[in-house]
């Protein structure tokens, strides 16, 4: 039997075992990455998420290519907020809270412009789209059972922001026993020091929640006729 492709990564090397793959996206939402959105209001700078954009588009593209199953999640909530915990609602003092009308919508409310996912990203028709109402992908929603109904093993995890929902999901995914690997430019934060060690957090102590690499090997791994992408550095 053939081994599957690997990627260079840390702490080492993560397979791609064919049919066992997903790509999951988490929330690449209008509401976090637009200029005057949920994620603006809070006083972010939403340019620190945009810059995940391009190399996403790439790897999704790959992705798609390769016929991976491809996973989409957007962060919301019910128009009568009955699935909001009071905590969630009431975090902080922003200038809006989730629920408030805003320049595309209620903000974090299903069915609103602003929930939905950026043009760039769009699923396809067919394309799985998770809406979960809490941080984690798994909480509350039909992706476990998307994902072993499908025979899958391994994510390859991307999306926003890289210390909350993509944390929070790839915990959860690992306690499943799912392997996760996190595509260190696909995945982004509103705060560069806490990209840099949240990333550090996922591959410490040998993989502690699961894998880190750049876009770049990835493609590489899903398409061998690419360059070979170059050795991991230290994240």
């Amino acid at each position: 039997m053939t081994a599957p492709p690997t990627v260079p990564a840390e702490p080492g090397p993560f397979p791609l075992p064919e049919g066992r793959v997903a790509l999951l996206l988490i929330d690449m939402q209008r509401d976090f990455l637009l200029p005057g959105g949920f994620g603006e209001s809070l006083g972010n700078d939403v340019s620190q998420l945009q810059r995940v954009v391009p190399p996403l588009q790439e790897l999704l593209a790959a992705a798609r290519a390769a016929g991976l199953l491809v996973v989409h999640t957007r962060e919301g909530h019910l128009a009568d907020l009955s699935d909001c915990p009071p905590a969630k609602l009431r975090r902080g003092a922003p200038s809006k809270r989730i629920g408030d009308p805003g320049p595309y919508g209620r903000i974090l409310v299903r069915g609103e412009f602003g929930h939905d996912i950026v043009d760039e990203l769009s699923p396809l028709p067919g394309e799985a789209v998770i809406d979960k109402p809490g941080k984690g992908a798994f909480y509350a929603t039909g992706l476990g059972a998307l994902l072993e109904e499908a025979g899958i093993t391994h994510l390859l995890v991307t999306g926003v922001t890289t210390e909350v929902c993509v944390h929070t999901t790839v915990r959860e995914a690992n306690d499943r026993g799912f392997d996760c690997l996190v595509v260190a430019d696909c995945v982004g934060s509103y705060f560069p020091e806490f990209q840099r060690v949240g990333l550090q957090m996922v591959s410490a102590q040998g993989g502690i929640f699961g894998w880190v690499a750049d876009s770049a090997a990835v493609l590489s791994a899903l398409d061998p006729a690419r360059s070979p992408a170059p050795a991991p550095s230290a994240v």
